[in-house]
């Protein structure tokens, strides 16, 4: 993983956790479920952001790396296990 990408998908989880325990007080303080559930809506969008960053990162390196290796049908393998979890 490039340090920038493993350093701004910290920056961003670090973001969700709290935004997380922003829900969970919310929650515990029984709001209006329709502002927990537009938090939760904003939770899972920034976690979307983690993933395609993560994914592009995984692409312009590893794959490439793995490739270059002659390792194309274990690359494939998991890009397919990826595209599978991800469309569950």
């Amino acid at each position: 993983m490039l340090t920038q990408t493993k350093s701004e998908a910290l920056k961003r989880l670090n973001y969700i956790e709290g935004h997380l325990a922003g829900v969970k007080r919310m929650v515990d303080e029984e709001m209006y479920c329709v502002d927990i559930l537009k938090q939760t809506f904003a939770v899972r969008r920034a976690i979307e952001k983690v993933e395609a960053m993560l994914l592009e990162g995984h692409l312009g390196t590893c794959v490439v790396e793995g490739i270059r290796e002659g390792r194309e049908k274990d690359v494939l393998g998991e890009l397919v296990e990826l595209y599978s979890l991800a469309n569950r």
